[in-house]
C-alpha cells in the first residue's frame, strides 16, 4: 500500500509540473531582457531580471486602463449575475407558481443551444438600443446565466421545507425569510457562482471584441490581443501581458479555493 501511495503522489505531481512549468515559464520570460526568449534553447531563467516590460505596460501601452476596464466589468457582471439568479433559482426550488416546472425544463433545454448562435441576434437588438461600445453592452449576458440558475435551485432544494413554513408561521415575510435563512444556507453556491461569473466575465474574449469598439474600453483579453499584433515578435512583452492578465484571477480562484471545492462538494450531493 505505501508503494501504490507513493506511486500515486508522484504521477500527481509530475501531472502538476506538466501543468504549471508553462505558468511558471510564462512569468520567468516576463522578466527576461528584451529578445532573450527567443534563443535557441530558450533559457528557463533570466540572464538578468528587469522589470522593463511591466514599466512598457503600464506607461506606454496604456495596460492600467485596460485592468481597470476587466475588474470594473468583471465585479459588476458578478453582483448583477448573483442579485439576479440567486432569487430566481431559490424561487424555481421553492416558491410555488403556475408553469414553473415547464419554464424550468424550457430553460434547461437552452443549455444545449450554443451561445454563440445567440450572439449576433444579441448585438442587434443592443445596436438598436444604442448599447453598442458600452459597458452596460458588455454586462448584458451576465445578467442571468441558465447554468447559475440550475445551480442555484439545485442546491436550494436541500432547504427544508418545514424550516421556511415554520418561519412563516412565526410571521417572517417572504423577503425576511430570504434574507435570514435562505441566503446564509446559499453562502457556499453564492461564492462558488460568483467565482464562476467573475472568471468567465474576466476572461472573455469573443463579447467584449465584438461590443467594445473603442480601444479605451477594451478588457485585458481583447486589449492583449491587439497588442499582439503590434508587438508579435516582443515575447518578452506579450509574456509580461499575459503575467497582468492571469495574475489576479489566479490569485482570487486560490483566495477562494476552498469555499468554491465546498459549494462544488455540497451541490452534487444536495443536488
Amino acid at each position: 500500500m505505501k508503494i501504490r501511495a507513493v506511486l500515486l503522489n508522484l504521477a500527481v505531481a509530475l501531472i502538476a509540473l506538466i501543468v504549471l512549468f508553462p505558468l511558471v515559464w510564462m512569468a520567468s520570460v516576463s522578466f527576461m531582457p528584451t529578445g532573450e526568449a527567443a534563443t535557441f534553447p530558450p533559457p528557463l531563467v533570466p540572464s538578468r531580471w528587469t522589470l522593463e516590460h511591466y514599466q512598457d505596460l503600464f506607461l506606454n501601452q496604456g495596460m492600467g486602463r485596460y485592468l481597470w476596464n476587466s475588474f470594473a466589468l468583471a465585479t459588476l457582471a458578478t453582483l448583477l449575475a448573483l442579485s439576479f439568479t440567486v432569487p430566481a433559482g431559490y424561487a424555481f426550488a421553492k416558491l410555488r407558481f403556475t408553469g414553473r416546472e415547464r419554464l424550468f425544463q424550457l430553460l434547461v433545454a437552452a443549455l444545449v443551444v450554443p451561445a454563440q448562435i445567440g450572439t449576433l441576434p444579441l448585438f442587434l437588438m443592443l445596436k438598436g438600443m444604442g448599447l453598442v461600445n458600452t459597458y452596460a453592452g458588455a454586462l448584458v449576458p451576465w445578467l442571468a446565466s441558465i447554468f447559475g440558475l440550475f445551480l442555484v435551485r439545485q442546491y436550494a432544494l436541500s432547504i427544508p421545507d418545514e424550516m421556511l413554513e415554520a418561519a412563516r408561521i412565526d410571521g417572517a415575510g417572504e423577503g425576511q425569510i430570504f434574507r435570514r435563512i435562505v441566503l446564509p444556507t446559499l453562502q457556499p453556491i453564492i461564492v462558488t457562482l460568483g467565482l464562476f461569473v467573475f472568471l468567465g466575465s474576466w476572461n472573455d474574449f469573443l463579447w467584449p471584441l465584438i461590443i467594445l469598439t473603442d480601444q479605451s474600453n477594451y478588457t485585458l483579453p481583447v486589449a492583449l490581443a491587439a497588442l499582439s499584433r503590434e508587438h508579435v515578435q516582443d515575447v518578452e512583452l506579450m509574456m509580461a501581458g499575459a503575467v497582468v492578465t492571469v495574475a489576479p484571477v489566479l490569485i482570487l480562484f486560490l483566495a477562494l479555493q476552498r469555499y468554491y471545492i465546498r459549494g462544488m462538494l455540497a451541490g452534487s450531493v444536495k443536488g
